[in-house]
């Protein structure tokens, strides 16, 4: 009883600590946003995405309301959105996605993650044209079809749209450079919007055998636990 008692106290932690680094990382999100386009979500697009984002990792609203509130304020801390390059072991290309208030600090650790890994930190353009930038959006599927839905959203941008039959999403793919459009279809036809990302999708993919994978994927994992990094992106098959 002890061990399982361990075990179950264990994975509680892990859970805890992800949902408090999901809450820091939206907390910097919405203080990034507010800086850019003002405090109020209705003419605040990039807001009202983070928002959403929120709800679906169960950020209280209190929480929500407070990081506004202190991103509105005149000395309230600066973050900005970086991306680092470079190569993990074996010579996987890494994006390395980070919002921080110093960036000084922030390449350092990157720096330290790659180094003690065998891989080397790039430099700007190094992997990143291996990558496009997409736009995921979760869509409840409650009540919708996906031919029905796919023939609404396809002058908004589509590219992709798939069934989540185990959550009952659809979720749809655009180009980056459409977010804004979908967001606004989304929107104007009342869709229930579950959570927006904007991920790094790889052109091309890498293959490598499993004690390599191992390698390159116990960097990522080091990287993931630093509350700057937000995100690890690669190309393993």
């Amino acid at each position: 009883m002890g061990r399982i008692f361990q075990t179950r106290k264990a994975t509680m932690f892990k859970r805890y600590a992800k949902m408090a680094k999901a809450f820091t990382k939206i907390g910097r999100e919405i203080a990034i946003a507010v800086k850019i386009g003002g405090p109020n979500p209705d003419s605040n697009a990039r807001l009202r995405m983070i928002i959403a984002n929120a709800k679906a990792v169960n950020m209280p609203k209190v929480n929500v309301d407070g990081a506004i509130k202190r991103a509105s304020e005149k000395d309230s801390t600066n973050y900005e959105e970086v991306i680092y390059e470079g190569y993990a072991p074996h010579g996987v290309p890494v994006l390395v996605e980070c919002t921080t208030n110093n960036p000084t600090r922030t390449v350092a650790s990157v720096r330290l993650y790659f180094s003690r890994a065998n891989g080397s930190l790039g430099t700007n353009g190094s992997v990143s044209y291996m990558f496009e930038r997409k736009v995921m959006f979760k869509i409840d599927a409650t009540g919708l079809k996906k031919d029905d839905l796919e023939l609404e959203l396809i002058d908004f941008g589509l590219e992709d749209i798939n069934f989540d039959e185990e959550n009952n999403h659809f979720i749809i793919e655009t180009a980056f450079s459409d977010f804004g459009n979908m967001q606004q279809g989304i929107e104007d036809k009342k869709l229930n919007l579950i959570e927006t990302s904007k991920i790094y999708v790889p052109t091309t993919f890498k293959e490598l055998t499993a004690a390599q994978e191992a390698d390159v994927m116990a960097m990522i994992e080091k990287m993931e636990e630093d509350d700057d990094i937000e995100a690890v992106y690669h190309n393993i098959a």
